[in-house]
């Protein structure tokens, strides 16, 4: 199942299979190692659900909810 990033679950996990955004936006997520194939979970939400907090490649990532709805995950 195919859901984006922003709309995980804590504790949720996956692969990502597409990274959406235009220019500088898509540059940055693969800049920050959010590319196809990486492993990514979802390990905090803010209160208001803005950032989130990611495991990604080893590393905690904190992602601002635009920047997470650009990434597209298959669920395992």
């Amino acid at each position: 199942m195919i859901k984006l990033l922003s709309d995980f679950a804590i504790g949720e996990r996956g692969r990502i299979v597409k990274v959406g955004g235009q220019g500088a936006l898509r540059r940055r997520l693969f800049d920050m190692g959010v590319t196809p194939a990486a492993e990514v979970t979802l390990r905090k939400k803010a209160p208001l659900g803005d950032p989130v907090e990611v495991t990604i490649r080893g590393y905690e990532l904190t992602l601002r909810k635009t920047e997470a709805a650009c990434v597209e995950v298959e669920v395992s």
